[in-house]
């Protein structure tokens, strides 16, 4: 076949043609959205709600501090709890140092009473 074969008019009204249904009717719309939904219910199932349980599970255990409780920070701080307040915890880091920061960094929590456990079965 020569490229003047390929390019007669004849090819371009096949490739122009709408695609067709069975017996020349229109698809149905229901199937031309079915992927859209399935991707978003992927999505829903794999990110969207592991995210939520994981931010409730750590707005509970930020609630659950307490006078105490050795913590560690996002930025790697190792502490006590020495005071809480409503937004900000004082954190003892070494005998004589003491830093305010937010809950919101509270990466870590090891109560107090579980270390006393630990220490009792081992």
């Amino acid at each position: 076949m020569t490229i003047s074969e390929f390019l007669a008019p004849h090819h371009y009204t096949l490739l122009m043609t709408p695609p067709s249904g069975a017996n020349g009717q229109p698809g149905n719309p229901i199937t031309a959205f079915l992927p859209l939904v399935l991707i978003a219910l992927i999505f829903y199932f794999l990110i969207y709600r592991p995210q939520k349980k994981r931010q409730k599970d750590r707005e509970a255990l930020v609630k659950q501090v307490e006078k105490g409780d050795k913590v560690i920070t996002s930025s790697g701080i190792h502490g006590t709890i020495a005071q809480v307040e409503d937004a900000t915890i004082l954190l003892q880091v070494s005998d004589n140092t003491k830093i305010r920061v937010e809950k919101s960094a509270i990466n870590t929590v090891n109560p107090k009473n579980t270390e006393k456990a630990a220490e009792k079965t081992a």
